[in-house]
C-alpha cells in the first residue's frame, strides 16, 4: 500500500517551478474511515465542500485506498509511521536526482497533529507543511521544518483576525473567479498559484477560489464578496 502521492494534483505540480517535489498523504476525511473523526475541527461547510472528491478523488478506487490508509493508521500508528518514513526517504532521493527539494503535506485530506509524532523530526531536511482548523496549533512549538496555515470556516471565523494580528497565515475560500485585494484589512494573495504555503509571506490571507462542491456552499464556509464576511 502506497501512502504518499507525489505531484498527483495540479497545485503540487506547480511547486516544481519553485524548486520543490511534493508528496501528499491523503486519508479518508472526517469519519469516512471510521470514528473518531480525523478532522476534529471540521465544520458542516468544510465537510460538505471537502476536496476529498475533487480531482482523482472522484474514483472509487482512490476513495477505497484512502479508507485503507486510514484504517492502517488507526490499527497501528507506529507501523504506519515506519512505512511513511520509508516513502519520505524515497521522496528525498527522487527529489535529489531531479535537482529539487523535498516537501511533504501529511494532511492532504485530514487534520492530524503530526507534530506529536516522530515523523517530522526524523527528516530535518524535508519541508513539511499543512493546513489546520485548530487555532491552538498555530501557536504551538512546532518543529522548524513544519509550517502551518490556518484554514478559515464558518465556525472559526472569530479566530481569523487574532491570527492575522499575530502574523500568521490564514487561508480563506472565496466565491467566484476573482478574490478581493484585502480581507479584514489584510492583504490577500493568490493561494492557487502553488500549494507551497511555507514560501508565502506571513500575516497575509491566502485567497483560494471555491472549487467543486464548494461552489454551491450556502453555510458561510465560502466567502462571497459583498456579503457579511467580505
Amino acid at each position: 500500500m502506497t501512502l504518499l502521492s507525489i505531484n498527483a494534483d495540479a497545485k503540487t505540480i506547480k511547486g516544481q517551478a519553485y524548486g520543490y517535489l511534493t508528496g501528499v498523504l491523503c486519508l479518508a476525511p472526517h469519519t469516512l474511515g471510521g470514528k473518531p473523526s480525523i478532522c476534529p475541527f471540521a465544520s458542516p461547510g468544510c465537510i460538505a465542500s471537502c476536496l476529498n472528491t475533487a480531482g482523482r478523488g472522484v474514483f472509487s478506487s482512490v476513495q477505497q485506498a484512502r479508507i485503507r490508509r486510514t484504517k492502517a493508521w488507526r490499527a497501528d500508528p507506529t507501523a504506519f509511521v515506519r512505512r511513511l518514513a520509508i516513502e519520505i526517504r524515497a521522496l528525498e532521493k527522487r527529489a535529489a536526482r531531479m535537482g529539487l527539494k523535498p516537501a511533504v503535506r501529511l494532511n492532504g485530506t485530514s487534520d492530524i497533529a503530526w507534530e506529536l509524532t516522530p515523523i517530522i523530526h526524523l527528516f530535518p531536511d524535508v519541508q513539511f507543511y499543512d493546513y489546520t482548523k485548530d487555532s491552538s496549533r498555530m501557536f504551538a512549538d512546532l518543529p522548524a521544518n513544519y509550517h502551518l496555515t490556518f484554514s478559515r470556516s464558518e465556525k472559526n471565523d472569530a479566530d481569523v483576525l487574532p491570527l492575522l494580528r499575530a502574523h500568521k497565515q490564514v487561508a480563506v475560500v472565496f466565491a467566484g473567479k476573482t478574490r478581493p485585494t484585502l480581507y479584514l484589512g489584510y492583504r490577500v494573495i493568490d493561494g492557487d498559484r502553488h500549494d507551497a504555503r511555507f514560501l508565502d509571506l506571513r500575516g497575509v490571507v491566502i485567497g483560494l477560489r471555491a472549487k467543486g462542491k464548494a461552489k454551491h456552499d450556502t453555510t458561510g464556509f465560502v466567502v462571497r464578496i459583498g456579503g457579511i464576511y467580505a
